[in-house]
């Protein structure tokens, strides 16, 4: 395990790509139950589910690089679970900024 050591897997890490797994295991089987038609948005191209999802993946990236570096990931409070507890921090404020821009982005582009 010390050879991934610096790829600092967490819980939030996890929960991340977990997300993104069934994420993408829904659009694909959305992708086939249901093909769909290119949509114009607000940004006035033909967009398609996958076309949204990097934009939104994209403007998350955005959002946490620009998060930790102008507010940081310092610890918000410590649930009691486990010998040490879980700590969380101010960097799942900006996960749940990136997902309601995943909702709008979805919706309007």
């Amino acid at each position: 395990m010390d050879s991934i050591a610096w790829m600092a897997w967490t819980l939030p890490t996890a929960i991340f790509f977990v997300a993104l797994a069934c994420t993408l295991a829904i659009m694909t089987w959305l992708a086939a139950a249901y093909p769909e038609a290119e949509r114009v948005g607000i940004l006035r191209i033909p967009t398609t589910r996958g076309d949204r999802l990097f934009v939104s993946l994209i403007v998350a990236a955005v959002i946490h690089l620009v998060w930790i570096g102008l507010v940081g990931t310092d610890p918000i409070t410590t649930i009691p679970i486990g010998e040490e507890g879980i700590e969380i921090t101010s960097l799942w404020l900006a996960t749940v900024i990136s997902l309601a821009s995943g909702v709008v982005i979805f919706r309007t582009v």
